[in-house]
């Protein structure tokens, strides 16, 4: 459902449609959830879609947050289920005329009341979960006021960070949704030594094009998508001149073309920016897939995601330059939009993987066979492995390798046995 916001919120600024309400939270002075459908036409579509839609992810984050405090939400929702609906009550009696919105109300604290004594009654996730489900909470609110005071102090600036934040909101939620999947919790942890560093070059990718997704919302919200017509060349140069009479001789041309809205010099090297930027992200991609696949060999987990990635950034590029060629297609423009929001995902989740199973410590197979004890359930087992592995991993054995070595074969004897002992 993010993603779907992601596009329709593309699909918005395409058609610059962004002002097409200029009204907030109310739609035209109806609320925005009774708003006549007849009404919903040309530019107020793409707006009160996107808006509805928000609401509902908004919804689903809050569902969400709650769900990840498993039973200790019940309370929560009981009282604050009868406190909405004495809002409720007190608004009828203060403002009858305003009859939908006090019923909607009514509602909403009957759900949440109703939803309390139905609420699942598993356990609360870990700490570090529940807090993610907070942030992201708070998130998509400090979204949808972003969204709406872009709207009442008509302030395009507003729009930049309101684009960049559902990018980070997006890879928020997909991150703890991969967190509670079963193929998270198979991954081996750290089990391979990561001597390149290829995790951290993963996360510096991937906020490289987080930069690049924010260089793409202020071009959008500047209007600078088309401030160069041509592409690979821009104005039939490597580098375009940006000096006074240039600029007036280009928006000359766009006149004589039908394209009124005046370029400055900055749209230009802004644009030019973002060109340089696409194609450092593209050679990092790249490097990022060859040397995984070369190094980890073509059928390990990270080198096939990584040729995915590739394959997004590719597809990305691609969309970018047929948006000048098609004179900024709405169509194609969203969805550029929305693979940029696929390519930040993707290098995330990657790197969140990454660190996971990649280690930069030495003695990789000795942390796993005390993971493999450790599972067997033996509280003691689990105590005496920790300590026996601290010593082997500890920098001050480094030079007495006899004993590390005796150390970590009585290890792997130990587990042999205490694996063979509880197969029994």
């Amino acid at each position: 459902m993010t993603f779907v916001l992601v596009w329709i919120g593309g699909l918005v600024t395409s058609h610059g449609a962004g002002m097409a309400v200029p009204d907030w939270p109310n739609t035209y002075g109806y609320n925005m959830f009774f708003f006549p459908v007849s009404k919903w036409i040309g530019g107020i579509f793409y707006e009160h879609t996107h808006r509805l839609v928000a609401s509902t992810v908004g919804l689903l984050t809050m569902i969400l947050a709650l769900w990840l405090h498993g039973y200790k939400s019940r309370p929560l929702l009981r009282w604050g289920g009868v406190v909405i609906m004495v809002g409720g009550v007190y608004a009828f009696i203060k403002y009858p005329t305003h009859m939908s919105e006090n019923i909607l109300t009514l509602c909403i604290g009957l759900a949440a009341l109703s939803a309390s004594y139905v609420w699942p009654k598993c356990e609360p996730s870990p700490k570090w979960l529940r807090a993610l489900g907070l942030l992201a909470f708070v998130a998509v609110v400090i979204q949808g006021l972003l969204g709406g005071f872009r709207v009442t102090e008509k302030m395009a600036s507003l729009g930049i960070f309101h684009g960049t934040l559902a990018q980070l909101f997006f890879l928020l939620v997909s991150s703890i949704a991969l967190f509670h999947t079963q193929f998270w919790r198979n991954l081996p942890i750290q089990s391979e030594t990561d001597t390149k560093g290829r995790r951290y070059f993963f996360a510096l990718t991937t906020v490289l094009i987080l930069t690049q997704l924010a260089l793409g919302a202020t071009m959008r919200h500047q209007h600078a998508g088309l401030a160069i017509p041509d592409f690979p060349a821009a104005y039939g140069k490597l580098w375009p001149d940006t000096d006074a009479s240039s600029i007036a001789k280009y928006n000359q041309s766009r006149n004589d073309y039908g394209q009124f809205q005046p370029i400055t010099a900055f749209q230009v090297v802004l644009q030019m920016i973002h060109r340089m930027v696409a194609c450092l992200i593209l050679i990092s991609v790249a490097t990022c897939a060859f040397l995984t696949f070369r190094q980890l060999g073509a059928k390990h987990l990270l080198a096939r995601f990584t040729q995915f990635w590739l394959g997004l950034i590719i597809v990305q590029i691609l969309l970018g330059a047929a948006t000048i060629w098609t004179g900024r297609s709405a169509d194609i423009a969203t969805a550029h939009v929305a693979c940029g929001a696929l390519s930040l995902v993707t290098g995330g989740l990657i790197s969140i993987i990454s660190f996971r199973m990649l280690s930069s410590r030495g003695l990789v197979a000795a942390v796993t066979e005390r993971e493999s004890v450790t599972r067997s359930g033996s509280p003691a087992i689990s105590v005496m492995l920790f300590l026996t592995s601290v010593l082997v991993l500890s920098p001050a054995a480094g030079h007495r390798p006899a004993l590390q070595s005796a150390v970590k074969n009585e290890l792997t004897s130990f587990a042999s046995s205490s694996n063979i002992a509880n197969s029994r």
